[in-house]
C-alpha cells in the first residue's frame, strides 16, 4: 500500500535513475528513500553499490545519501542471508535524517598517481568520503609502552576515539571515472551546505 500523499514531489528523476542504475532493488530503495526524504525536495544526492566477498557468500549494498535544505538523509540497503530464524533471505533497510546543522565534518581523501602529471579537473582514482555528525564513534586500542628498550611492564593501553558515521570509498577502477565525479559533486554540495 503506497502512503505518498499526492500534494508531495516524488524523488527526482535522476535520483530515480540513478536507483534503477545499481540493479540493486530499485523499488524497494526508492520505497524506502522515499519516507526518509518526507517530500522534501533533493538538492543533490549520490547512490553508492558495492558487492562483498564474506567466505563463500556474496554480500550487496547501497547506501544513499540525499541532501535537502535542512538536512543530510541517509539510506544503507543490504543483503541478510537465510539463517536458523529465517529460512529466505531478506533485505535490510535503514534510514536517518541528520540536520545539516549537526553535520560536523566532511572529509574527502583523494589518491592520484603520478602527482605531477595531474591537471586541473582530473579525476583521482580513488576518492573517500567519511562524514562525521557524531551519532557512531570508533575506538582503536593499542598497547602503550615507554622509552626504555628493555622495560617488561604493562602499560596498559592507549588509544583514540574517531568518528565513523559513514564512510564511503568511491574507486574509478571499480566504478569508472563518473562514479568519482558525482561523488566529489555530492561531496562538494554537502561541504557548502553545512558551510552556511
Amino acid at each position: 500500500m503506497r502512503v505518498r500523499q499526492p500534494a508531495e514531489p516524488a524523488l527526482s528523476p535522476a535520483l530515480r535513475e540513478d536507483l534503477v542504475r545499481t540493479g540493486y532493488y530499485p523499488t524497494l530503495v526508492e520505497d524506502v528513500v522515499d519516507v526518509a526524504v518526507a517530500g522534501e525536495p533533493c538538492a543533490a544526492h549520490l547512490v553508492h553499490a558495492e558487492t562483498t566477498f564474506d567466505g563463500e557468500e556474496i554480500r550487496r549494498h547501497v547506501t544513499v545519501l540525499v541532501l535537502t535544505a535542512t538536512r543530510l538523509v541517509t539510506v544503507h540497503v543490504d543483503d541478510q542471508p537465510a539463517d536458523s530464524e529465517r529460512p529466505a533471505a531478506n533485505a535490510v533497510a535503514t534510514s536517518e535524517s541528520v540536520p545539516l546543522r549537526e553535520v560536523r565534518c566532511v572529509s574527502l581523501t583523494h589518491v592520484v598517481p603520478t602527482p605531477e602529471k595531474h591537471r586541473v579537473g582530473d579525476v583521482p582514482v580513488e576518492l573517500t568520503v567519511a562524514i562525521g555528525w557524531g551519532a557512531v564513534s570508533r575506538v582503536e586500542l593499542e598497547p602503550a609502552g615507554c622509552s626504555d628498550p628493555t622495560c617488561e611492564a604493562d602499560h596498559g593501553l592507549t588509544g583514540q576515539i574517531l568518528p565513523d558515521d559513514l564512510v564511503l570509498r568511491v574507486s574509478a577502477e571499480a566504478e569508472g571515472a563518473d562514479a568519482v565525479r558525482r561523488a566529489a559533486t555530492f561531496a562538494r554540495a554537502l561541504s557548502a551546505a553545512t558551510a552556511r
